[in-house]
């Protein structure tokens, strides 16, 4: 498998190879940023089938359910991840449990790698998971298969692959990368844009993002300028010429979007610095930048300050997140490790085991058995579960799914727009947009 930098779905463990030229302390925090930053970028592949036992609560009303993520291996790391769903555990059973059962939530390293994740989904397996829940892995083409096999759900997985867009036995919490970049051609347009740039990766994937950016800005006349880095690209002089080749003429009404992975979105930001343009409106999806990458590259002072961005979900300054915080803060004072609110992977963790509650919750006030084939059946039912403003509300039934071949189980093509002030990261605009036409290469509302 390939382990070259792409766009927001880089090969996470890449980043940890490579080091940047400058000093020491600016190394340091880009390692930080990239750590906090690495994103996704689901490939689209085709479906698989699904079978095998089901899990079950246990004959002493313990229900078990896993979550992996990768730890020690570099950027790719998601502690947060495993150490949220721990504590969500600890809080849920002290309140007597869902629907009455104790929840029992394992952990796995999954290394970063096939072998890794291959041996928590054996785990999860052998302990007759319910639901493997959240979780952080790009080899979803490894583990699918093995759960589709035994069964059980993989329910809000991050999507760092085309399987979790694919499988029928998994349920996506949020639109992946193709999502985002229909929402900031959106965003753009809405600003007034006349011409926009897209800078993305050289490669198949970023092939597919031009596809889903002119879909969304063409309707609105807007010129689309394909603007390509190279995969090897590691210095701010490397990528100095497509910085200048994406800005332009400088003019008012020239929109820049940015479409990488953390890394050469820093190097990016390095030379869009240099040439410091004065009416170009900057834009990008949530994933190339996260907060880390605003402090990292200066705060306030950051060339990122008053672009545009593309989330899944409200800014993490927002409300919808004061229950998270109250969870990450309760296990940061038990002692555990901190827990980067801000950190998409742990938001979207937080997303799928509200999911999971409400769904045990439906399934026990109908009187039916607590097992993996039971929450499947509630999870493809098409009832709606809330998620407390984080999402609109989320089903998978069969009259949800997209239209296309490439990812069916892309249900929430629902995005949020966020602008940087200040050095922070807001709401733009409050409230979700959705992007489902551009998907299905519709037209846009009236």
């Amino acid at each position: 498998m390939s382990r070259r930098t792409v766009a927001p779905g880089d090969r996470p463990g890449e980043a940890a190879r490579r080091t940047h030229a400058g000093p020491r302390g600016r190394a340091r925090r880009r390692a930080a940023a990239l750590a906090a930053a690495a994103a996704l970028l689901p490939a689209l592949l085709a479906t698989t089938a699904c079978g095998g036992p089901a899990g079950a609560s246990d004959g002493d009303g313990q229900l078990t359910v896993m979550t992996w993520a990768p730890s020690g291996t570099g950027s790719a790391d998601r502690p947060g991840v495993t150490a949220l769903a721990e504590e969500i555990a600890r809080e849920v059973n002290a309140k007597g449990g869902p629907a009455g059962h104790r929840l029992k939530v394992l952990t796995c390293n999954e290394h970063n790698s096939a072998a890794g994740v291959t041996d928590c989904a054996h785990q999860a397996i052998a302990a007759h998971a319910v639901a493997v829940i959240g979780s952080y892995s790009q080899y979803g083409d490894t583990f699918m298969p093995l759960l589709e096999e035994a069964g059980i759900p993989y329910l809000g997985g991050y999507g760092l692959s085309g399987s979790e867009f694919s499988s029928p036995l998994s349920y996506p919490v949020a639109g992946g990368t193709p999502t985002l970049i229909a929402g900031s051609g959106r965003q753009l347009a809405a600003a007034g844009c006349k011409a926009v740039a897209l800078v993305r990766p050289d490669n198949g994937i970023g092939d597919t993002l031009t596809r889903y950016l002119s879909g969304a800005i063409s309707p609105a006349g807007i010129k689309l300028a394909d603007v390509k880095v190279a995969e090897n690209a590691a210095s701010a002089a490397a990528v100095l010429p497509i910085a200048q080749k994406a800005v332009g003429d400088d003019r008012s009404g020239n929109c820049v979007t940015v479409a990488l992975g953390p890394e050469q979105t820093l190097l990016l930001l390095d030379a869009y610095r240099q040439l410091a343009p004065k009416r170009t409106q900057l834009a990008s999806v949530i994933g190339s930048i996260q907060q880390a990458v605003i402090d990292t590259t200066g705060g306030a002072k950051s060339p990122l300050n008053g672009s545009f961005a593309t989330g899944w979900y409200p800014p993490e300054s927002s409300k919808v997140w004061d229950d998270l915080r109250s969870t990450a803060g309760n296990a940061a004072g038990a002692g555990g490790r901190p827990i980067d609110t801000s950190d998409l992977a742990v938001q979207t963790t937080w997303v799928a085991y509200q999911t999971f509650l409400q769904a045990v919750d439906r399934i026990s006030s109908a009187g039916q058995p607590l097992t993996a084939k039971g929450m499947r059946a509630q999870l493809d039912s098409g009832d709606s579960i809330d998620t407390g403003g984080v999402t609109p509300p989320l089903n998978w039934g069969q009259g949800d799914m997209l239209p296309s071949a490439e990812s069916p189980r892309l249900t929430n093509t629902w995005v949020t727009f966020q602008q940087v002030k200040g050095g922070r990261l807001t709401e733009q605009q409050s409230g979700f947009v959705d992007v489902r036409w551009v998907l299905t290469g519709g037209k846009p509302p009236q």
